[in-house]
């Protein structure tokens, strides 16, 4: 996922919290105290100011915007936290503190799905009776459209790009350039309440596909209005937009009368309105919450560095925040087309300050210096070997090594690249910029370049075009698994199949035979632990090919006002949960 958003952010993982909340109040032990927050870091294990109350205003802010309020089309692990306040899925991450929210459990489904024909065919039941906000029941139709939508990324561009790799549906456009849904063989509708989907190969892991992200949201063809369906996307949730969301600016939503919380233990229906405004300076926010004007700064990233300051130095201000590890890898893409040599590559990752970048996402309150690309909270992942810090154990920097490197790669003096940042996340600056100054010590010179996280991931660092016409070598990224294993996590940043024009996740495009070999293979690997080796050797080959320059495996420290309720630090999209809050006062 990408972190938050990156993917997000993701992530990334992305975290989803579950709930099985008491009246209002709670004990110590329940994570939370009645009308208080708790303690410091509380809500990062447990629930904290447990409350049932109905009513009030819950408002969050962000910096920039979400890349679309479309659920097909969101990557960001906060966009894809914040939409199941109105859309469902087949599956969905339980609503729970702790690991129990990294699994998949049933939403829009009965069931998990049912496998066959050797995991190469699976079924899912429909609950019956659940509507719209129009008061329609949905139908299984209506999912299997949501997912032909994903095949067109002229009109859906920011999204996932499973189903397009994994059903066996090629050749196929989507409905906006072929309107006869039958002409669609990924997915099978027999009858109202049953799909069919079938895969080219087998895939063990298709329930999380099926739960991650919006693509199995159900989207009613005849109110789907293409590019602009963010603008006003139909609620099968608990709230619904009140008019048209207005980019850059903002949104409300209002309780949805046709939400029956009998088919939805996931998700609460606690304030009467949500409000986003967007485009607030992220120092803003973080006073803000501080004052509890605003109860959630959505990128859910953590406070900047002077609220950090204030927060960790302030007993009573840090009672009221959590620091998790948030199942994020914060790191560097190096694009191999613009830095073909493997060397010149190297000279980066040896030369590069990463104490000082570190340093950049907040020191031990930010994170912990990574080794492997996969984060720590992945299922079977290996600390793996730091192949460039041998002799650089302070991660400092290696300038012989980087200077050697050089050498090989024909560019003694050095060499130039573009590197480029999201400008409306302050940490992101600073991790250029220290990784800027420590290059600039070997001679490698980089122009630094700031572009809007609303934009970043699909018309910037996430469009091969734009990537190669400007010459970008390299750029911040964000990473967290899209569900909890290392497929879920590395597939989308390494092979070469996830490529896409936009939205792309794999930015150092990544083309190398023995990666993309081992991604042909996995999938047809029944044994989990026997993926995750494959997992591990894939995660060691793209840091061997210094593809990406591994940072930190990040810690958000989260700031919880004390008139919000229902906090919890939520393991799938590394976030709380957004779906469950509520407000008092």
């Amino acid at each position: 996922m990408k972190s938050p958003k990156v993917v997000t952010s993701a992530a990334a993982g992305i975290v989803v919290l579950g709930l099985g909340l008491s009246a209002c109040g709670g004990s110590d032990d329940e994570g939370g105290e009645k009308g208080g927050s708790g303690k410091f870091d509380a809500g990062s294990t447990a629930v904290v100011n447990v409350s049932d109350h109905k009513g009030g205003v819950l408002k969050m802010a962000q910096p920039d915007d979400f890349e679309s309020l479309d659920p097909a089309n969101i990557y960001y692990a906060y966009g894809l936290n914040f939409v199941r306040i109105f859309s469902r899925n087949l599956m969905t991450y339980a609503s729970k503190p702790g690991l129990e929210g990294t699994k998949m459990v049933p939403d829009l489904a009965e069931a998990p799905g049912v496998p066959s024909n050797g995991s190469k065919t699976w079924t899912y039941k429909l609950k019956r009776g659940v509507k719209y906000e129009d008061g329609t029941e949905i139908k299984a139709k209506d999912i299997k459209y949501g997912v032909a939508r994903t095949f067109d990324r002229s009109v859906l561009h920011n999204g996932p790009s499973y189903f397009t790799q994994l059903l066996d549906a090629d050749g196929y456009k989507g409905p906006f350039k072929d309107k006869n849904l039958d002409n669609f063989k990924g997915v099978e509708t027999p009858d109202d309440y049953t799909l069919v989907f079938k895969l080219k190969a087998p895939f063990s892991e298709f329930d999380q596909v099926v739960g991650f992200s919006g693509q199995t949201a159900p989207v009613p063809a005849a109110k789907d209005t293409g590019v602009r369906y963010g603008m006003h996307p139909v609620s099968s949730g608990p709230y619904k937009l009140e008019g048209d969301y207005t980019p850059k600016k903002g949104g409300t939503w209002v309780r949805n009368t046709n939400w029956d919380p009998a088919t939805d233990p996931n998700r609460k229906q606690l304030p009467d309105k949500i409000e986003v405004q967007s485009g607030l300076k992220a120092e803003e926010i973080d006073s803000r919450l501080q004052g509890g004007t605003v109860q959630i700064d959505l990128p859910g990233s953590g406070v900047q560095s002077a609220a950090r300051q204030q927060i960790l130095t302030s007993p009573k201000l840090k009672a009221n925040a959590d620091n998790p590890l948030a199942g994020f890898h914060w790191y560097v893409p190096i694009n191999v087309k613009n830095i073909p040599n493997i060397e010149c590559r190297k000279a980066i990752v040896y030369a590069a300050d990463r104490a000082a970048m570190f340093r950049a996402y907040g020191g031990e309150a930010g994170g912990e210096v990574s080794t492997s690309i996969q984060p720590p909270a992945v299922q079977g992942r290996e600390k793996g070997t730091d192949f460039y810090t041998k002799a650089d154990p302070n991660f400092t920097g290696d300038p012989v090594q980087a200077k050697a490197s050089l050498a090989k790669c024909g560019k003694p003096g050095g060499f130039s690249t573009l590197m480029i940042f999201r400008s409306d996340r302050p940490k992101e600056k600073a991790t250029a910029e220290a990784l800027q100054q420590s290059l600039q010590k070997v001679g490698i010179k980089l122009e630094l370049k700031g572009y809007p996280s609303g934009t970043y991931t699909n018309e910037q660092l996430g469009a091969p075009k734009f990537v190669a016409k400007e010459k970008v070598g390299l750029g911040t990224y964000g990473w967290a698994p899209d569900w909890n294993t290392g497929y879920g996590y590395l597939q989308p940043i390494s092979d070469v199949k996830a490529i896409v024009p936009t939205g792309n996740a794999n930015p150092e495009e990544l083309n190398d035979p023995e990666v993309n070999k081992k991604w042909n293979e996995v999938v047809a690997v029944q044994d989990p632990a026997a993926r995750a080796k494959i997992y591990n050797e894939i995660d060691a080959r793209i840091r061997e090919q210094a593809a990406i320059l591994p940072n930190v495996y990040a810690k958000s420290l989260l700031f919880r006002p004390t008139n919000l309720t229902n906090v919890y630090f939520h393991a799938g999209y590394g976030m709380y949960d957004y779906a469950n809050l509520g407000v008092t006062g």
